[in-house]
């Protein structure tokens, strides 16, 4: 964990630890004596530099200034980081850079989640890591508050949280694991926990869930947690879809890339991410989180493709596909949340292939059915750089899920598979408030750096601590 500190002594009377210094193109500076190139993302290290007591002094390209944006400011902390680790560089003190649109508040909370989320490793089972790690990072300014730089801590925190549990082999995170994760957290932070067994879901009717844990030696689990930090102002609920393994059941998935299918509990890892990032920074607010967890598995008693089963709802569901099962468990879990009584109701899931082919790996998919909703989540994505692009829900496109056997299928054909994949949740929430995310495109990344990215953790936080301003 690093040491987050101010300092308002000049730069250049600093010593004993290196100076990060950021120049804009044209930008006058005593530097330029060394003809630096300031194009963006340009980095330096410079020695005994003439005027600067400190030994060391790295020089950071910014680009135009006109230009500098926080996309662009988080590739360079991203730069420095890098450069930073390759060579070993365990303190440095760092002016807050002038970024377009955003205040020096902003950039020293992204700054320190941005420092504290890239110290997170992936685990190698058995393995320890001996790499030196960025120990102090001292931010050269007049501002002192340091709520901006646990608050940046903290979210990292929660985004690593969500990396780890997402990076776990599917033989370690099952849905019973996830359960003792939640039950830990509740004793750490006072928590209310509540873990439902299969027992206690077939009561309550929950068949649509349980028909995709069928197949499986690992019990079904409904977890729930519960933070109440608002009096009795009714909650925020976060669902996160937690599916620890998807072999797709019958419809059973290739066999290539089929190891990537760890993270269909991408969305129950950001949940649970969320909470920590919140209860940390001790926000004024009542935020529930509820997580279906199973593990989809092919079977002598598995469900089959044409099976028909009664949601909690009361609603019927023809499973046209077995592999369309996060849905199926999101379904009854959306129905659980009447009991909240919520404020609002968010679903985050790892739900369609066919978001990644719409929106690729930058942007989330949002689905909502309220407009002011849309626009709050929107808004949060622009202010943590962690964006959504809102996909459509209409009449046209839920009528491709009707079914003759049932109320209807859980798939809609070819066409707008992410569409119709909202559409279905939103028959289970018209009673509420309620947003999907799809993060099947943002949740993790592939090929050699493969591993989870943590969102939508910052997104999340972002959105709760704007609802709570306002």
């Amino acid at each position: 964990m690093i040491d987050f500190s101010y300092t308002a002594k000049p730069l250049n009377e600093i010593q004993n630890i290196t100076i990060v210094i950021g120049l804009f193109k044209g930008e006058e500076h005593p530097i330029n004596q060394y003809n630096l190139s300031l194009e963006l993302e340009a980095i330096h290290i410079l020695y005994d530099v003439k005027g600067f007591k400190a030994k060391q002094v790295v020089v950071l390209g910014l680009g135009d200034k006109d230009k500098f944006d926080g996309k662009k400011y988080q590739k360079v902390l991203l730069s420095l980081i890098t450069f930073i680790k390759k060579n070993e560089l365990t303190s440095i003190v760092m002016p807050v850079f002038n970024v377009v649109d955003q205040n020096d508040s902003w950039a020293i909370l992204t700054a320190a989640r941005s420092f504290e989320n890239n110290q997170y490793q992936i685990k190698k089972i058995h393995k320890e890591e001996s790499q030196k790690k960025l120990l102090q990072v001292v931010f050269n300014t007049n501002i002192s508050d340091i709520n901006l730089l646990e608050h940046g801590k903290f979210i990292a925190n929660g985004m690593a949280l969500t990396r780890e549990l997402a990076d776990m082999p599917s033989n370690i995170c099952t849905p019973t694991y996830l359960a003792e994760v939640a039950k830990k957290m509740a004793k750490e932070y006072s928590l209310n926990c509540e873990i439902l067994s299969e027992e206690q879901m077939l009561k309550l009717g929950m068949n649509a869930l349980l028909s995709v844990s069928k197949g499986s030696i690992e019990e079904a689990k409904l977890i729930t947690l519960e933070y109440n930090n608002n009096d009795d102002a009714q909650p925020i609920v976060l669902v996160g879809k937690g599916v620890t393994f998807d072999s797709g059941g019958i419809s059973l998935k290739p066999g290539s890339a089929m190891d990537e299918m760890k993270y269909d509990m991408g969305g129950a890892a950001s949940v649970l991410g969320v909470m920590k990032a919140v209860v940390q920074m001790k926000l004024k607010v009542n935020l529930t989180i509820v997580i279906p967890s199973v593990e989809n598995m092919p079977a002598g008693n598995a469900s089959k493709p044409g099976d028909v089963v009664q949601s909690m709802s009361g609603q019927t569901i023809e499973i046209l596909n077995t592999d369309a099962e996060g849905r199926l468990i999101l379904c009854d879990a959306l129905t659980y949340c009447k009991k909240f009584n919520p404020k609002v109701v968010i679903d985050v899931a790892t739900l369609t292939g066919a978001v990644i082919i719409a929106l690729g790996k930058e942007n989330t998919g949002l689905m909502t059915n309220d407009d002011n909703l849309a626009q709050a989540l929107i808004q949060a994505g622009k202010e943590s750089y962690d964006s959504v692009w809102q996909l459509p829900l209409s009449e046209e496109y839920d009528k491709l899920l009707d079914s003759n056997f049932a109320d209807m299928g859980n798939i809609g054909g070819r066409e707008a598979g992410s569409i119709t994949a909202g559409c279905f949740l939103a028959r289970f929430t018209k009673e509420y408030t309620w947003a999907h995310l799809d993060i099947a495109g943002t949740a993790w990344v592939s090929g050699n750096k493969k591993g989870a990215t943590g969102r939508p953790v910052s997104l999340l936080v972002q959105y709760i601590k704007n609802s709570i301003e306002s």
